[in-house]
């Protein structure tokens, strides 16, 4: 079954979207085991409706980062803010698509959400110190492609819960 399952997502996304997708339906599928049908051909089914599902949270997903990579860069510039702030959210904006979509989500939580760690981790479903952990990642990846120490300091995480 599970070949066929990747080679069904495999017809819909690339390869490594289509084993990712099937990768999270056989999770999806373990948990939701008791309310699979009882006949092979309708499992067989059930199983291509929850891989479908998932592509289209991979799709969803994708379509958001994107989305706010684009209007990072095409957001009006801030009068209100130092010369060298409008120098770095210029930088940032160019250099955000380098960025992982985990560390866009994890920074996009922190930076344009201003969500506290907690709340962060809540989102994300993970614990506060796990988020803290790949916020610091995140931090040192952009750190890295903007060559900048300054970073953490203008934009902190307020809270440590």
């Amino acid at each position: 079954m599970y070949a066929d399952a990747l080679r069904f997502a495999q017809r819909r996304a690339d390869r490594d979207v289509a084993e990712e997708a099937v990768a999270d339906a056989w999770l999806v599928v373990w948990r939701r085991f008791s309310e699979a049908p009882h006949t092979p051909e309708a499992r067989r089914a059930w199983v291509f409706g929850v891989v479908r599902g998932c592509l289209l949270n991979a799709r969803r997903g994708s379509q958001r980062r994107t989305a706010l990579a684009v209007r990072l860069a095409q957001s009006p510039p801030d009068d209100s803010l130092p010369a060298d702030a409008a120098l770095l959210r210029l930088d940032i904006a160019r250099r955000w698509p380098e960025l992982s979509a985990e560390h866009q989500e994890t920074l996009s939580l922190a930076i344009f959400e201003q969500l506290t760690a907690g709340e962060a981790a809540r989102v994300l479903g993970i614990t506060a110190t796990t988020y803290r952990a790949r916020l610091s990642r995140a931090r040192r990846a952009l750190r890295a492609l903007l060559s900048d120490d300054s970073l953490p300091h203008l934009y902190p995480v307020t809270e440590t819960s």
